[in-house]
């Protein structure tokens, strides 16, 4: 585990945080901005020495103010990258990936040169400047860069931030692989539940400094939509397994603790997981199972709840199926004509074209 205890008073904000994170796999700090996510990676990076605390990974103590030990950022076995991929105007991307290479001892690197490049897929990219690059280019760029410093942990500090959509999109992908396949621990802040659900393995939620909930993101999406998106926009998102491909119909069988369903072909093994995010206009409800219809995945649900919308005409119809929510978003008119109710179980039509990995 890393145990990490923080206290840090800027003005009238302070960050006092005690926290226990897991060792492998992602770990989100989600927050509003101002909420203090950036300040707490600042601290376990060692950017802000005036900060009182406690850091260890595993048996490596980093920092214990009580026993005088403070190891500075240069000496912090971390790879991090900002908002800004900060790369060298003036060096090529092979030697910015050289200067992250070269402060390592070559008995401590645990990820070659070849390694990075073809994880980040940039060795088209290595004999150019930053300067015509793409900004998810950079970024990926300052990724391998990071990892070239053979890091125990990586921090990420909303490293899309400063991308549009379809850069978003492309870089995406490249994060999922260092999840899949790095075996360290990487603490990656932000403030987009896109990137908190297809990203994220474990979850911490801040406000005003302080951690206000944590939790497993299977768990976790329940409170954490509820809160960032309190008119049920986002949807559900379902974790679900590869069962099978159908590559004649193009289409794949996905299952999860709530039933089974059929998406369009996913290249991806037998038994891999799979996140999937069923927004709310892409499910229409019935009272009885159509038995002749195009749609493919019908579910057994229960309405948990109904609420308003900013359009008087529509409502968001909340569902349940096992500990997995959903949310439909139907009309006044469909609402009154069904009678529909919390409590009631219904069937939720979702087109397979429509859900999205």
């Amino acid at each position: 585990m890393i145990k990490a205890r923080f206290d840090r008073k800027l003005g009238d904000f302070r960050l006092q945080i005690d926290l226990a994170l897991p060792s492998r796999g992602v770990t989100i700090i989600f927050g509003a901005s101002g909420s203090g996510k950036t300040t707490f990676l600042r601290c376990m990076a060692g950017l802000t020495p005036e900060a009182r605390g406690y850091l260890a990974v595993g048996d490596q103590v980093w920092q214990d103010d009580d026993r005088g030990i403070y190891l500075p950022c240069h000496r912090r076995p971390i790879g991090y990258v900002f908002q800004d991929a900060a790369l060298f105007p003036h060096l090529t991307v092979e030697k910015n990936l050289l200067f992250g290479l070269q402060r390592v001892a070559p008995e401590l690197r645990w990820i070659s040169m070849d390694q990075a490049i073809k994880l980040l897929g940039i060795g088209q990219l290595l004999q150019r400047d930053p300067c015509h690059l793409s900004g998810g280019e950079q970024q990926r760029v300052a990724l391998a860069r990071a990892l070239l410093t053979s890091p125990q942990i990586l921090l990420l500090d909303e490293p899309l931030a400063a991308l549009d959509l379809p850069m978003k999109r492309e870089i995406l992908p490249y994060l999922e692989r260092l999840r899949l396949e790095l075996n360290i621990p990487i603490i990656y802040v932000t403030h987009a539940l896109d990137e908190l659900t297809r990203l994220g393995d474990h979850l911490i939620q801040m406000d005003q400094g302080r951690v206000t909930r944590e939790g497993p993101i299977a768990a976790a999406l329940s409170w954490v939509t509820h809160s960032a998106d309190p008119e049920g926009e986002w949807g559900g998102v379902l974790f679900t397994l590869v069962a099978g491909h159908d590559r004649l119909s193009g289409l794949t069988d996905l299952t999860f603790e709530g039933g089974a369903l059929k998406v369009s072909l996913v290249d991806r093994p037998v038994g891999t997981m799979v996140r999937l995010r069923v927004a709310p206009n892409d499910i229409s409800l019935a009272l009885n199972k159509a038995m002749a219809t195009s749609i493919l995945n019908i579910l057994d649900v229960l309405i948990t709840d109904i609420t308003t919308t900013p359009d008087p005409y529509q409502v968001m119809v909340h569902l349940a199926i096992g500990k997995t929510s959903l949310t439909a978003r139907i009309t006044l008119y469909s609402l009154r004509n069904l009678k529909l109710a919390p409590g009631m179980r219904v069937f939720a039509q979702i087109k397979a074209v429509s859900l999205l990995i």
